[in-house]
């Protein structure tokens, strides 16, 4: 007796269902994740050979080489320095000053920031500085 066999049809993996899954697990991970944006100013203080490193103030007025101001990341012209700096005033008077004036920043905006700290009383002032190399620390 001839048994009839059957014909094995060919197997196919059908990778449809697994692409449309990896596309929607990417969607969501890029829709899901956050992104931290990091204003960074990207000054070159001048450099001190005799400089102590020193703890971090709270509070940091920057001077940027435009003639803009930042205190607490946000940007200030001249004009509103004098009322942003008045609120940190009892902070900065506890704690210190640093001011992280750009090397090429203008000597009257940095002077500028010295003076309204004298006329709100805040005593412990400090000026950040670069670390200066011994190759340029050395010539007079």
């Amino acid at each position: 007796m001839r048994v009839p066999r059957r014909r094995r049809e060919a197997v196919e993996v059908n990778l449809t269902p697994l692409i449309d899954v990896v596309f929607l697990l990417l969607i969501f991970f890029m829709v899901s994740t956050t992104f931290e944006t990091r204003q960074a100013l990207e000054l070159v203080l001048p450099e001190s050979v005799t400089g102590v490193a020193a703890e971090t103030s709270p509070v940091t007025v920057v001077v940027t080489p435009e003639g803009e101001y930042r205190l607490d990341g946000q940007r200030l012209s001249a004009s509103e320095l004098a009322s942003a700096l008045a609120a940190a005033a009892p902070q900065a008077r506890e704690h210190g000053l640093v001011v992280e004036a750009d090397g090429r920043a203008a000597h009257a905006d940095v002077v500028r920031v010295l003076d309204r700290a004298g006329v709100l009383n805040i005593r412990r002032v400090r000026i950040a500085t670069a670390e200066a190399t011994h190759s340029e620390a050395e010539t007079p």
